[in-house]
């Protein structure tokens, strides 16, 4: 875990997070409100994890969108504050949570609910994306796929997920976002951020309309990478980082697209891993060790500890350490981690 208390110790290494922080409230303004007092607890014990694990490139995910990018640099100044990184660099783009559409897509009799915007959302902007980073992004060069359609996803499985014709021809496949977002590095070299933020694949009903859609969600960076989409496919080096919402072996979903994303030459899955997670994991058929995320109990259908956060270098970057942020009971860091998030933030560190 020593190597989580510090920045890389070799200059010519870059540590890369993804994290879902929990940082989201349950109306527009109440998160940077929350961030300001500089006393919220669990706000306080997230910043606090960042600072640990000091990435130089995160990924946040959970975290509420505003227009200004107000709370997100606000949080950026709590990390600060708890010893982290300057973030200097900050990007988000208006996440499909929270977006109206004017239909019944969730099939329920009303209209103007959270399951009828293009992303399920109380407000508009609840639950998104951004990125914190040490070092310039490019975002003039970004690319944003959010608009894309589901049914537009070559090979998707919309067909069967309950979805009116009208619903079908509007709804979007991106849940939060998927995004590619250029991040300059020393000597002006670029490596892509590749990040998305699924749907859970769980409260809907037979349909299995958010299970069809978490795997299409998965599915859409493995046709991306395959030039099979309207966009150009990414040239490394780059990461596919974010909240997969789904575990590879154990836990509700269709894990197909997932485990071929996982398995694909392309990339490299460095397997991060914690002694933390195994505390408690109970029965399960996946390693306990990979798991970034531990619900609480009371929840119905308790899935128990998953990995479901995942950060997926491009195969020519070299990868020097991987792990997750997770420590034992009783060890420094474990309280905050546990107040901060169900998830636990997972870096991997890289040799551009």
């Amino acid at each position: 875990m020593a190597a989580l208390l510090a920045p890389p110790a070799s200059a010519d290494t870059l540590r890369i997070a993804t994290y879902n922080a929990d940082l989201t409230r349950k109306g527009p303004g109440l998160l940077l409100r929350d961030v300001l007092t500089g006393t919220d607890p669990q706000i306080e014990a997230a910043a606090a994890v960042v600072a640990a694990a000091h990435p130089d490139i995160l990924i946040l995910t959970g975290i509420d969108y505003d227009y200004g990018l107000t709370a997100l640099g606000a949080f950026a100044a709590r990390v600060a504050a708890a010893g982290g990184p300057n973030y200097d660099h900050r990007f988000a783009l208006r996440p499909n949570t929270g977006m109206t559409t004017g239909l019944d897509l969730d099939g329920d009799g009303r209209l103007g609910a959270p399951g009828d915007a293009q992303g399920f959302g109380e407000f508009s902007g609840q639950g998104g994306m951004a990125i914190l980073s040490r070092l310039p992004i490019d975002a003039g060069q970004a690319q944003d796929y959010s608009a894309f359609l589901w049914r537009d996803l070559p090979g998707s499985l919309i067909n069967g997920a309950g979805l009116s014709e009208d619903a079908a021809a509007m709804q979007r496949l991106s849940t939060t976002g998927h995004w590619a977002v250029p991040v300059t590095l020393p000597g002006g070299k670029k490596l892509t951020v590749l990040a998305w933020l699924a749907t859970p694949p769980v409260f809907d009903g037979p349909e299995d309309r958010n299970g069809r859609r978490n795997h299409d969600e998965a599915a859409f960076w493995s046709r991306l990478l395959d030039g099979a989409l309207p966009f150009a496919a990414p040239v490394g080096p780059f990461v596919i980082a974010g909240d997969a919402n789904l575990d590879p072996v154990d836990g509700d979903g269709r894990p197909e697209a997932l485990n071929a994303l996982l398995a694909d030459p392309r990339l490299n899955d460095p397997r991060p891993a914690s002694k933390g997670g195994v505390d408690g994991s109970g029965a399960q058929k996946g390693d306990p060790a990979l798991d970034t995320a531990d619900w609480p109990e009371a929840l119905p259908d308790d899935p128990g500890n998953l990995r479901v956060d995942y950060v997926l270098p491009s195969a020519g970057l070299t990868i020097t350490a991987a792990g997750i942020y997770w420590p034992k009971q009783g060890e420094p860091g474990a309280e905050a981690a546990v107040a901060a998030s169900a998830h636990r933030l997972v870096w991997v560190e890289v040799s551009p």
